[in-house]
């Protein structure tokens, strides 16, 4: 089994998934006793969502660079960014290692082409939803992708990160996005990508119309494909 590094903390409640999905899928299919070889280098959220919000970007991608080099120096033979929005500096962090960075979207752009699913909404935070670092990834393997409208884009910002990202979910919340999520399937969504790794706290699959692809799920699928080869 590789042993994979995770930069974490973006928020801490999504890691914990993460922890917790890559051990549940590395023990379905080994079975008996397994569970995953992982080093996690978890991160202040307090301090890459001010820098985010700054626009900060040099920061951010030097805190990225930084963690990830880390965990190559600890023995990762990958690394995974466990969260979207960081995914915008991707291209630095890999370019900084000599292993691989294991792609959320990537690994979601897969699962739309094994689902024939070329148009697809995405929700996530507005710098996932209104810049080109994701939805550009995804255009690159064919996929269509809408977005909410700008009143839309800013609710399911701000409930991520005064609420998701605080362990919190409310049902009027999930009301909001819900009702969302519905407008873009009546505009052709064939399915929709939780494109926040916290989203999947508040949205699951049968609470829409259309599939639901949960990034934090895919990513975690991927990543152990990765580990066990």
């Amino acid at each position: 089994m590789k042993q994979i590094g995770i930069i974490g903390g973006m928020s801490w409640e999504s890691s914990a998934m993460y922890y917790r999905l890559i051990n549940s899928y590395v023990k379905q299919r080994l079975g008996g006793l397994h569970s995953a070889r992982i080093l996690l280098n978890s991160v202040d959220f307090a301090e890459i969502s001010q820098w985010q919000h700054e626009n900060n970007w040099d920061a951010l991608t030097r805190a990225m660079v930084q963690a990830a080099k880390q965990l190559e120096v600890g023995g990762a033979d990958g690394v995974a960014i466990a969260t979207n929005t960081m995914h915008k500096v991707a291209p630095e962090v890999e370019k900084a290692l000599n292993i691989p960075l294991l792609h959320i979207a990537d690994a979601t752009a897969s699962v739309c082409e094994r689902g024939g699913i070329n148009k697809a909404a995405l929700t996530g935070t507005r710098f996932t939803m209104e810049q080109a670092f994701y939805t550009e990834r995804l255009q690159g393997y064919g996929i269509t992708v809408l977005t909410p409208d700008m009143a839309g884009r800013q609710v399911i910002h701000d409930i991520i990160y005064n609420e998701l990202c605080k362990g919190e979910t409310r049902a009027s919340s999930k009301e909001i996005y819900q009702q969302i999520i519905e407008q873009m399937a009546a505009d052709g969504a064939q399915a929709v990508i939780l494109g926040c790794t916290e989203i999947g706290m508040l949205i699951k699959s049968g609470d829409v119309s259309i599939p639901v692809l949960d990034t934090t799920e895919i990513h975690c699928e991927s990543i152990v494909d990765f580990m066990l080869g």
